[in-house]
């Protein structure tokens, strides 16, 4: 069996090939990597595209001599580095010994090989064993993963840079990093390193991002790509409420069915910079990787450092195809472990029941009522531990406050198992308060700057997670209080940006915050492996850390904070472009909404959370005995229906946040049901006929209504679709079809 990498000898050049894209880039005569092409299949060298011309003020490098038609200014490059005539945004920036800014990578070498590749400490996309396997049952040629790593080297440095490229043929999947090493004799600094850079040819796009706040975030925002730089980024210490790691570059009039369109989704949590540049000839740069503005890491000979990958992925099926193979990536090669590919458990958080008022007798009295409606995880949420009792104190002490409990944690756990429940429980290991007995014995494990006073969110500070000892003290506290107990599931919270952070061993901000990232994935991995049944939830304020890099360790997040469902429809769907529906933690909550005020209907609410990792959120106080009775069916309804929603083809419809209607189809893999959705946002008089269609559905065939026992042709369903019910009654109405193929 092939490998879906080949070298071609003969025109130095390198090409990749997946199902339905290809992607090349050659080494040229002297010894640079120019890239060529990605996009649809196809077969050849495609060296013909390059152009050399004389280019007033770009410059030329010195191999070339008297041709001034050669310039790194002007052509396509693989990696551009910054200080050899390319000025053009860097994907790589040294700052050397002396001080100056220049780097000259030039060809070195190449391996190809089976299997894809891992990064030491860092998340990364992965084939396990049962995945291989499959896919070389398959026998298909050139289906299996690969590897390509292309070494480079600056002589003047010693900088070695090895380029690492890894295929999912299949998925239409390409990721890319890249491990720099000091092979030279005096130290330098990376000054920018971003591991993926495209150079497209010049045409007409658009550049789609994903903006918000805390409580509205990852909202759809699509740019024209026109002369200047686009970029997002973050200077938050995560990936940010803000701008998502996700950037999506599309051919003019591309939409969910149709056009070519392009993605890069970065596997980490931490800051992060990416950018879309028109250049003075028209070309078109797309990178992604760490912060440049902030990014400072020094190497000292022997020294090496990887950059976080980046998931490449092209679709000539619209946004809608692009997506279906970031869902797959993220879903079956990202997410790891137990719950990777189980239906998680319905749960009921105690947040807006409680607060920080609870005793044992409360928790337990709670799940008295959520076994009454089918719920099969109860979490205890914030409150429990230390002198917590609002958000000023108890952060960083992790030990069981049994008097607020009244008794061990392991007695009312073992009471609510006994109904039938799962266990689980919230914790902010990052995080500590002034007001705690960690920060007063321990007050230099917080990150502050020598002789300023901090800046404080939400009543704490952050702990230093680059520091082993600070790990492994809050590692111990947590074992403790997971081994007294049978705890199923943990709430991974973390509330605040990085703004405070010192400089420390020759390190300053970028190298920092570079380490504190490694250090969380390093206690991370210590927990998944200690505990690999247990359920980890991550969350930043809900989606402030939303990245495929937590969800390597936790295979859901708590997608907003805000759990009313008209803003949640815009969320869920921003969020949906790179991320499965199973990653996404989503609750029915009380009306009228804590976070906004709206009053939506229950069933609007349920439809809305049971797209993803589902819940409830509610006050027993507030929630009547017909609405429990409603709750008991809607549970019903969604264990019914959990497995294929949460792995079936999800396709977006309309966007909430621009239309009438908020559409989407879940449908499963081989067309044997779909969940078609429809819920009204607006209303007006006499309002026109607008219709609901599937997607997804096999052609030909019958499909049946599950509620009316109707039957259905299948094309007719994905041409022009349900007619969605006319009402004078309130906005919010929600209509769903269970169709099943006959």
């Amino acid at each position: 069996m092939g490998l879906p990498i080949t070298f071609d000898e003969a025109h130095k050049a390198f090409t990749i090939q997946t199902r339905n894209s290809t992607y090349q880039f050659m080494v040229d005569t002297y010894g640079t990597l120019l890239h060529l092409y990605y996009g649809r299949k196809t077969a050849g060298c495609m060296d013909f595209l390059l152009t050399c011309q004389d280019r007033g003020f770009s410059g030329n490098i010195y191999d070339a001599g008297e041709n001034r038609a050669y310039s790194y200014d002007a052509l396509p490059m693989e990696f551009p580095v910054f200080g050899n005539g390319d000025l053009r945004a860097p994907a790589l920036s040294i700052q050397n010994h002396d001080g100056s800014l220049a780097c000259d990578l030039r060809y070195a070498g190449y391996e190809i090989r089976e299997g894809k590749y891992a990064l030491p400490g860092l998340p990364a996309v992965y084939v396990d064993q049962e995945q291989e396997a499959a896919m070389q049952e398959a026998a298909q040629e050139d289906q299996q993963a690969a590897t390509l790593e292309v070494t480079l080297k600056d002589q003047a440095s010693g900088a070695l840079c090895r380029l690492l490229y890894g295929v999912l043929p299949e998925l239409d999947i390409i990721t890319r990093s890249v491990r720099i090493e000091n092979t030279g004799s005096a130290s330098f600094t990376l000054k920018k390193l971003l591991p993926c850079s495209i150079d497209f040819l010049p045409g007409a796009y658009d550049v789609l991002s994903f903006y918000g706040r805390h409580g509205y975030e990852r909202k759809l925002q699509c740019t024209s790509v026109r002369h200047g730089a686009f970029s997002i980024g973050s200077r938050r210490g995560t990936s940010s409420h803000q701008y998502n790691p996700l950037l999506i570059l599309a051919e003019k009039e591309t939409n969910e069915d149709y056009g070519s369109c392009w993605a890069a989704e970065f596997v980490w949590s931490g800051e992060f910079s990416a950018l879309c540049e028109k250049d003075q000839f028209d070309s078109i740069r797309f990178q992604m990787g760490l912060a440049g503005e902030d990014f400072s890491y020094p190497l000292q000979p022997g020294e090496s450092l990887y950059a976080p990958e980046v998931i490449l992925s092209f679709s000539r099926a619209g946004l809608s195809g692009l997506s279906r193979n970031l869902h797959e990536t993220v879903r079956r090669h990202v997410c790891r472990g137990y719950w990777r590919d189980r239906v998680r458990p319905v749960l009921l958080n105690s947040w807006e029941a409680f607060y920080f008022d609870f005793s044992g007798k409360d928790m337990i009295a709670l799940g008295e009522q959520a076994k009454s409606v089918g719920v099969d995880l109860l979490v205890m949420d914030d409150g429990w531990f230390g002198e917590r009792s609002d958000d000023f104190r108890g952060l960083g002490d992790w030990n069981v406050n049994e008097e607020k409990l009244g008794g061990t944690l392991s007695a009312m756990v073992e009471e609510i198992n006994r109904m039938g429940l799962m266990f689980g429980i919230w914790v902010e290991p990052e995080m500590v308060n002034e007001n705690s007995r960690l920060y007063r014995e321990h007050p230099d494990w917080a990150l502050k700057i020598q002789g300023r006073d901090p800046v404080r969110a939400r009543n704490q500070l952050v702990l230093d997670f680059s520091r082993k000892e600070v790990r492994d003290h809050i590692f111990a506290q947590i074992t403790t209080m997971l081994d007294s107990a049978n705890i199923e599931y943990v709430k991974w919270d973390y509330n605040r940006s990085i703004v405070d952070v010192p400089s420390r061993d020759g390190k300053g901000r970028g190298a920092m915050l570079y380490d504190y990232m490694l250090g969380v994935y390093e206690f991370l991995e210590r927990l998944v492996q200690r505990y690999p049944k247990l359920l980890i939830e991550g969350c930043s304020g809900g989606g402030g850390r939303f990245d495929a890099g937590m969800l390597y360790y936790t295979p859901q997040i708590w997608c907003s904070d805000n759990t009313d469902a008209v803003d949640r429809l815009v969320i869920q769907h921003g969020t949906s472009f790179g991320y499965p529906l199973s990653s996404m933690g989503a609750h029915v909550s009380v009306v009228p909404n804590e976070q906004n005020g709206r009053v939506t209907p229950l069933d609007m609410r349920f439809a809305v959370a049971a797209t993803g990792g589902f819940g409830y959120e509610l006050d027993r106080g507030k929630v009547s005995e017909e609405e429990k009775a409603v709750i008991r069916q809607q549970i019903e309804e969604f264990k019914q229906m959990a497995a294929f929603v949460v792995e079936g083809d999800y396709y977006r419809l309309t966007d909430p946040g621009e239309e009438e209607h908020a559409v989407s189809c879940i449908t499963a893999k081989d067309g044997s049901e779909a969940l078609l959705t429809a819920i009204t946002l607006d209303n007006h008089c006499n309002n026109p006929v607008f219709y609901a269609k599937a997607r997804g559905l096999t052609s030909g065939a019958m499909y049946e209504n599950e509620e009316d026992g109707k039957q259905y042709p299948a094309d007719a369903l994905m041409e022009i679709g349900f007619p969605v019910p006319q009402s004078n009654q309130l906005v919010y109405r929600t209509y769903r079809w269970h169709l099943i193929r006959r």
